[in-house]
């Protein structure tokens, strides 16, 4: 668990960066700050690891306070990820990994060992061990960055826009890596970005920060999605939100229609064994735009029956064989009652609050 405890960080031009923080980071979860360019978020991570010192207040980390520990001794147990990766460019992959297990004392042997697993871990293949960073993609970069951080099986994580500098598509797959890790680690992560979508995607709870890093909400991203806290809060979610927020929906509690069910003049069309093949009609087969299956989000089942020429989208089994059709209609009703519950089991929570 991180705490801040009233941490302020004044500049001696007297800007101030970080005004009287009261926040605490649950252990095991990706606490993500999000927040508009200059609002302090960065300079909050980097308080975490002693980078930048607050000039007054505390910072906990599992109950002890992070000046009681040496600056040095800290940072080696503390995975710190930053945009572009950072990395040591006069030194290959697998000594940029091993760098902190060496300083800690562990032979160079057995440090390089433990990163080639590493690297598999985040997804690299072994053989771009002996590479340099510069021969490297900036997908695989950012990638050894992750897995330099993990080397000394840090507690905590500090991720600075860790994924800002690479294009939408390597940006996603990373978001799943991360993920796909965290479930793995249970790491005590905290991710900075400016990117809301990022934010919602990746963080059990989000810290929206107006200027000075004051919390402006703190909170699921569901709960932020459905009931934003100010006009500000509103405005950085966007006004998208509604969309963005079905992906915290279940898509498996909307009614199902058979796969003959014709829609439109229109009627779904399977090979021999079943798998969907597209949407026939008299202008011939049109594409299906892609299917779901069981445990599906609400905005994937969305999408998917926008985008469909029929208006429907098509479920898939574990085989990828046709076995339900999801109709735009139905689907409007179903997002209906689900924020109608939502926003009525809000209410109910935060009046709990208040009598507590």
């Amino acid at each position: 668990m991180i705490e801040f405890e009233g941490v302020t960080k004044r500049y001696p031009d007297g800007t101030v960066a970080v005004d009287d923080l009261s926040l605490t980071v649950e252990t095991g979860q990706i606490t993500v700050f999000v927040g508009p360019s200059g609002c302090g978020k960065t300079t909050a991570l980097r308080m975490i690891n002693r980078m930048i010192e607050p000039t007054s207040g505390r910072i906990l980390i599992d109950g002890d306070d992070i000046t009681t520990r040496p600056e040095a001794q800290l940072r080696r147990e503390i995975g710190y990820v930053i945009q572009g990766a950072g990395l040591f460019p006069h030194r290959t992959v697998l000594d940029n990994v091993a760098t902190v297990p060496i300083l800690k004392g562990v032979s160079r042997r057995d440090a390089r060992s433990s990163a080639l697993g590493l690297l598999e871990r985040v997804g690299l293949t072994a053989d771009l061990g002996d590479r340099y960073p510069a021969q490297l993609s900036g997908g695989q970069q950012q990638r050894v960055g992750v897995a330099r951080a993990l080397a000394a099986d840090p507690p905590v994580l500090l991720m600075d826009e860790p994924f800002s500098a690479v294009d939408p598509v390597v940006r996603d797959d990373l978001q799943q890596e991360l993920l796909r890790l965290q479930g793995e680690l249970g790491k005590t992560i905290v991710l900075v970005t400016h990117d809301i979508d990022e934010a919602i995607r990746l963080g059990d709870k989000v810290a929206v920060l107006a200027n000075g890093a004051r919390p402006a909400q703190f909170a699921p991203p569901a709960d932020i999605l459905a009931s934003p806290a100010d006009d500000f809060v509103a405005s950085l979610v966007g006004r998208d939100r509604g969309f963005r927020g079905l992906s915290f929906a279940d898509g498996n509690e909307i009614p199902l229609k058979t796969i003959d069910h014709g829609v439109d003049g229109l009627t779904l069309e399977v090979d021999a064994d079943g798998r969907p093949l597209g949407w026939r009609g008299p202008d011939g087969l049109l594409p299906t735009e892609g299917s779901f299956r069981d445990g599906a989000n609400l905005r994937t089942v969305a999408d998917l029956a926008i985008l469909s020429p029929a208006g429907a989208a098509v479920r898939v089994d574990a085989e990828g064989r046709a076995d339900g059709l999801v109709l735009l209609e139905d689907l409007a009703g179903n997002v209906r009652s689900q924020q109608r519950e939502r926003l009525a089991a809000l209410a109910t929570s935060n009046s709990n609050g208040e009598a507590g």
